[in-house]
């Protein structure tokens, strides 16, 4: 990182920093990096001070709030072209949206029940095509109240038609924000992306980060190309809203709003070959022959990655599936990927167990899913953990 100048004019406005803008390519590809060892709400800065943001609106909660502390710092020092806080997270989701619909490049973040308070707009945000990106640091939002790491807001999340995907680490999370806006705003995608970090364990976490120069940054957007024009009342879902024929209770709403639905399902699957480029795939896989595979996503992945050390110097082999999209889900690639398994681990960080779920659905063979180990409300997952339920499994069977 840098240490930047805010710029002050004779007239008191504040001059933009000297940025070059350079392509998504270039800038995720290609660009040079360096070492920074930061923590994983710094690494969201980071992405945005790059990212050419025309708008930043914020609410504080915990363990969000640092992140976009440090982005009024950016909007300080001309980096973004405004900001402002909300007066709670609906209003938050709300706003972002009108800026979006405006023809604005857009950020914001919240965590845990500021999910749940601002959980109506997001499926409004996937309805009306906006390439909105929003950070979620993961934490409880069940009674009795936690602050802690978990992610079961994710389980919420899944069927609002936003594309999500998770950070294992402050490099994921950077990363994963920036591809977010390549990813979002191609005209045959144009879908709001969240970008999900388990709390703390990421956003509180100082760590190396590979980041690439800050003079560059990412071509403003262009509303032109996007499927929904700013305000065109003549075009869905503007019109499927304004017009009183389609609020009505007939075929011709069905039918609109059916035809709607499975056009946003569509273009999520339209981005798999964006994902690809810009994320290196919808998962990452080791070991890719052991017959033990581990499927996990978050910080679970680094907790098992750990685990597949332990098992290693046991004469073990144990391989990992690091699932990086969670919507696309990577149906096909974990198919492949498990073709040779004959265990299948998923740790969580949750109550419910929505990644294990996910994989059973997508699997023919699925009683050889172990769904779990599972921690929540803040607690640990040491590696043991995972590590003991997989030679549980090993010695019933011998």
């Amino acid at each position: 990182m840098t240490s930047d100048m805010v710029n002050i004019n004779t007239d008191n406005t504040i001059s933009a920093p000297s940025q070059r803008t350079v392509s998504a390519d270039e800038l995720l590809l290609r660009a040079p990096r360096a070492r920074a060892f930061i923590t994983g709400s710094e690494a969201v800065s980071e992405a945005v001070k790059r990212a050419n943001i025309d708008m930043s609106i914020a609410y504080p909660i915990t363990p969000q709030s640092e992140s976009m502390h440090l982005i009024g710092d950016l909007y300080a020092q001309g980096y973004v072209r405004d900001y402002y806080r909300a007066e709670n997270e609906f209003a938050v989701m709300a706003a972002v949206h009108g800026a979006a619909l405006g023809g604005g490049r857009v950020f914001t973040a919240t965590s845990g029940p500021g999910t749940l308070r601002a959980m109506e707009m997001f499926p409004v945000w996937a309805g009306s095509r906006q390439p909105i990106v929003c950070a979620f640091m993961c934490r409880g939002v069940a009674l009795p109240p936690s602050i802690q790491p978990e992610n079961i807001e994710m389980a919420f999340l899944l069927d609002t038609g936003m594309l999500m995907f998770h950070a294992e680490n402050a490099q994921d999370f950077f990363d994963m924000i920036l591809a977010g806006y390549a990813i979002a705003e191609q005209p045959e995608v144009h879908l709001p992306v969240g970008v999900f970090a388990d709390g703390f364990f990421v956003t509180h976490t100082r760590e190396v980060v590979m980041l690439p120069p800050d003079d560059v940054k990412l071509p403003a957007y262009s509303p032109d190309i996007a499927p929904i024009q700013p305000f065109d009342m003549e075009h869905p879902p503007v019109r499927q809203t304004r017009d009183p024929l389609m609020n009505k209770s007939n075929f011709t709403s069905y039918a609109a709003s059916a035809s709607w639905h499975q056009e946003i399902l569509a273009a999520a699957e339209r981005a798999r070959k964006h994902i690809n480029k810009y994320m290196g795939g919808l998962i990452e896989i080791s070991n890719p022959n052991a017959e033990i595979m581990i499927i996990a996503s978050g910080t679970a992945a680094s907790q098992s990655r750990e685990a597949i050390r332990i098992l290693e110097r046991e004469g073990i082999t144990v391989g990992l599936i690091k699932v990086k999209s969670v919507r696309p889900f990577p149906t096909r690639e974990i198919i492949m990927a498990t073709e040779m398994a004959k265990l299948i681990v998923v740790p969580e960080f949750n109550a419910g167990g929505w990644l294990a779920r996910e994989v059973k659905a997508s699997l023919n063979n699925n009683d050889r899913v172990l769904a779990g180990p599972r921690v929540f409300g803040g607690m640990a997952m040491p590696s043991e953990v995972i590590v003991d339920e997989i030679k549980k499994v090993i010695n019933n069977k011998c």
